[in-house]
């Protein structure tokens, strides 16, 4: 059977790819998986006769939902037996003229966290319906149920997120920026407590993800003191990997992942990322993405929106 759809189904499919890539990933929070997904939506597509289908878009979107739907199931319980803390993939972004701004920070790995709270129904009706903007009949069909169940999903989503939140009065925190991240590698590797503690909020937390492949934590690591003794240790030790001598700055790239400002150190075993959140000028969170498997995804990325 001849699966190759006609130019006009081909270049349908083509245009919404990112787009399908970007909710398959914000779905899963795995590259891989997220383009399995669309992989196999397109071997769906092609099977059909697109001229019978009156919104590609939208049945596109019902296909790559339901499918990322069973791949975060499937992932769910994988992680019951992943080595260590478990953090969306890393994935390089770049704002274009079409995005939103709740596009974008829907990447972010502090939005993604809190995603995680969500039971996969919940999760799948809030990106659809507060993020994508998809009306709530075709959430209903995507995901078999009622409208009213589907709007009670999105609702009881919202109040999981918002209570996840800091209080009202409270600065919610942003992307740590390049600077600031710099500025606390630099001192540590510099052995300057006292600068390293005043980049650090008192009760900054620190999340590794390195798999069963690296060594890190193993659990989050809460408070200054305790976080920046880890990263003496570790950052050193990278960055020894990566330079000639003591005296030698450790080559860091800057790059832009998950909608944030993120160093990438490149070492033998692969790059390390790290991510942060800031509220007034201190770093309240630190994200080191360490899993080969998993910042792999950065030498090609997917398009995604």
């Amino acid at each position: 059977m001849n699966t190759t759809p006609p130019t006009g189904g081909l270049d349908a499919f083509e245009s919404e790819r990112p787009r399908l890539t970007g909710l398959a990933y914000r779905i899963t929070c795995s590259v891989a998986d997220a383009e399995d997904v669309v992989q196999e939506a397109w071997i769906r597509w092609a099977a059909r006769d697109a001229a019978t289908v009156d919104n590609p878009a939208g049945w596109l979107t019902t296909v790559t939902s339901r499918l990322a739907l069973d791949r975060l199931r499937a992932q769910r319980r994988r992680r019951e037996v992943y080595v260590g803390p478990w953090l969306p993939d890393p994935v390089p972004t770049a704002r274009n003229a079409e995005e939103t701004a709740e596009l974008a920070e829907s990447l972010t790995l502090g939005f993604l966290v809190l995603l995680d709270s969500l039971g996969p129904y919940e999760r799948v009706a809030f990106l659809l319906g507060d993020v994508f903007g998809e009306p709530y009949p075709a959430i209903a069909e995507i995901l078999g149920k009622t409208e009213p169940a589907c709007r009670q999903l999105v609702s009881r989503a919202r109040r999981k997120l918002h209570s996840a939140r800091p209080g009202a009065g409270t600065l919610p925190p942003a992307p740590a920026s390049a600077e600031m991240l710099e500025q606390l590698m630099y001192s540590v590797l510099a052995g300057d407590e006292e600068r390293t503690l005043s980049l650090l909020h008192p009760d900054v937390v620190l999340v590794s993800d390195a798999g069963p492949a690296r060594r890190a934590a193993r659990h989050p690591v809460v408070g200054a003191e305790r976080v920046r003794q880890l990263l003496k240790g570790s950052w050193r030790n990278i960055a020894f990997k990566t330079r000639s001598s003591p005296d030698e700055r450790p080559a860091v790239r800057l790059m832009e992942v998950n909608s944030s400002p993120s160093l990438v150190l490149d070492t033998p075993e692969g790059p390390v990322v790290i991510t942060g959140e800031a509220v007034s000028g201190q770093i309240t969170s630190i994200w080191a993405r360490l899993n080969p498997d998993k910042t792999g995804a950065l030498k090609d990325p997917p398009p995604i929106v």
